[in-house]
């Protein structure tokens, strides 16, 4: 097993959300807000969408070594269990679905004579004699199979869940709430299951110029995007929330030296800073090429750089947030009273203030994580963000901007990384949203 950087980074993040989840769950003033998140249909289906990215992230992060009679390959689960996807290129640019050739050819037939016209895929569509007049027969019934099963593992899997909770738990599949949440999840499912089992037949979302199945590399994008996103707002968090509850709580010098440095860094171009440190890196790995032997080992780290200096630049924001509220919260009564018996600052800032701005906190973190990758996509685009080797939604549409020149237009890997990247950033915004009336103690007080 091959544990890259941002592997482990993930590993921990993943750890720190269920002990995080452990704590909350613990607290009865949390049970309010988190009973509201759980009665939102948007706000569940949001999530299930999130969970179902985030499995296929973690698939993406476990990585070994694949040795066969030529080469030692660096790959993931998902790549292993993805094998004909990732292996299985055409020539060039097919179009989804296609058993042809998007381009036209000159082609030599079996007699020697040649023909110009669209040549046969090497995989796609090879199971037909006569695509022509076979190709839409067989997609529907595929699609018909492939739904099918996954609609009855889905059905399987609610019997069995059934039969094993015991009464007083089968809430879970009742109400209003579980019953949409359980349709989505056999949607989801189900049609999950459907491309999958295509993917074995066609080229779903066709092919790119080299004849990669543009399928595989949106799916592989997913690890990236979530990367950008979470270990991005795990490098800021805590330092947005030390400084800002140091500022709020000190003032005096403290608090003109936190602002002097927050005010600083957001006078600096944040593009001219993201690439002057990418540049560095790239200079850094170029002198010890004997420590980066792998084209991914390279790419991870030039991934995990751009995270560390996003985070290093998205801090400020939050800081701001939390140094307001850490001003008002400590004038508050009970501040006072323990300032006033004794009780040490250190105690005071997590027992009274850090408690009280969390909701701040895990609102920002939500909503910062679809801006973060919104912006993975834009610096991928001009060239300064993620390794171009790196599976990524802005290296998709920064080769489709090409494409989109050609005649006839090549669209599909422009569509695809468009798709995938906007049910992600919407999940995270519809959650956020959630989130934050489920939080917000205005809705609280007026009972919604």
């Amino acid at each position: 097993m091959i544990i890259l950087w941002t592997d482990a980074l993930i590993y921990l993040l993943v750890f720190s959300i269920l002990l995080s989840g452990f704590f909350i769950s613990r607290k009865p003033q949390l049970k309010r807000p988190l009973r509201k998140i759980t009665i939102s249909k948007t706000g569940m289906i949001s999530l299930l969408v999130l969970v179902f990215f985030i499995i296929i992230g973690l698939l993406d992060s476990i990585h070994f070594t694949e040795t066969d009679s030529r080469t030692h390959e660096i790959i993931s689960v998902l790549d292993y269990w993805a094998k004909p996807l990732r292996t299985q290129s055409e020539k060039t640019y097919s179009a989804p679905f296609s058993a042809y050739l998007y381009s036209k050819e000159t082609m030599t037939l079996e007699d020697g004579s040649q023909q110009w016209g669209y040549p046969r895929l090497k995989y796609g569509g090879s199971h037909l004699q006569k695509p022509a007049t076979e190709w839409k027969a067989d997609l529907l019934y595929k699609s018909f199979i492939g739904f099918s099963r996954g609609a009855s593992l889905v059905i399987l899997f609610m019997v069995l869940l059934w039969s094993f909770l015991h009464d007083r738990h089968k809430y879970f599949l009742k109400g209003p709430t579980a019953k949409v949440v359980w349709f989505a999840v056999f949607l989801l499912i189900s049609v999950s299951y459907m491309l999958i089992y295509l993917s074995a037949y066609y080229h779903v979302l066709g092919t790119d110029k080299v004849g990669e199945d543009v399928f595989y590399q949106a799916i592989k994008s997913i690890r990236t995007g979530l990367v950008i996103g979470s270990l991005t707002t795990m490098i800021m968090l805590p330092m947005a929330i030390v400084f800002g509850i140091m500022a709020g709580f000190f003032r005096g010098w403290v608090d003109d030296v936190i602002q002097y440095v927050y005010t600083t860094l957001n006078s600096i171009p944040g593009v001219l800073l993201i690439a002057a440190s990418i540049l560095m890196v790239q200079v850094y790995m170029s002198n010890h090429a004997e420590d980066f032997n792998s084209l991914i080992v390279r790419s991870d780290m030039r991934l995990l750089f751009l995270c560390l200096i996003l985070g290093v630049t998205s801090w400020t924001g939050l800081c701001r947030m939390l140094r307001a509220e850490t001003l008002k919260l400590r004038e508050m009564e009970y501040v006072q009273a323990a300032q006033a018996l004794g009780v040490r600052q250190g105690s005071i800032l997590i027992r009274h203030i850090l408690p009280n701005v969390m909701h701040i906190v895990l609102i920002s973190v939500v909503l910062d994580f679809s801006s973060l990758v919104l912006a993975e996509a834009v610096l991928s685009y001009i060239n300064i963000g993620v390794d171009p080797t790196t599976y990524s939604w802005g290296n998709m549409i920064n080769g489709a901007r090409l494409e989109m020149a050609r005649d006839p237009v090549v669209w599909w890997s422009l569509l695809a990384s468009f798709v995938f990247m906007f049910s992600l950033v919407l999940a995270a915004n519809l959650f956020a949203d959630t989130v934050r009336n489920a939080f917000d103690p205005r809705r609280a007080e007026q009972g919604e």
